[in-house]
């Protein structure tokens, strides 16, 4: 099983950027998938986007796409996701989370979870 510890989240204001990191450890970093999925305040935790072990397979869900971007450092054994243009609905906690392979990442079958950082945006 990989460990994995979310960083960067913060307050920012609309149309603002924050970039989160995720460092890995406990396993081979290219023996996963990684992904982000976020929970909002009152709701339920819904998928954000998901990158492949080598990084050739990209998802993002539709409320995201164009926004964010997802990508991985497989040498520093880190993931990270770029927001642009942050909008409140937003707002939320992410939490980084490892899988066997990106497709079932996307659709919430995973091996790992991070602990949360959380990400405001004010309007």
């Amino acid at each position: 099983q990989v460990q994995l510890v979310e960083s960067g989240g913060g307050l920012v204001q609309a149309g603002g950027s924050l970039r989160l990191s995720c460092a890995a450890s406990g396993r081979t970093f290219t023996n996963v998938a990684m992904g982000w999925f976020r929970q909002p305040p009152g709701k339920e935790q819904e998928f954000v986007a998901a990158i492949s072990r080598v990084g050739d397979w990209i998802y993002y869900a539709d409320s995201v796409k164009g926004r964010f971007t997802i990508s991985r450092d497989n040498a520093k054994n880190m993931a990270f996701l770029q927001m642009n243009n942050l909008k409140p609905e937003d707002g939320a906690v992410y939490y980084c989370a490892a899988g066997t392979d990106s497709y079932r990442l996307r659709r919430g079958v995973t091996d790992s979870w991070g602990q949360g950082t959380q990400v405001t945006v004010s309007s």
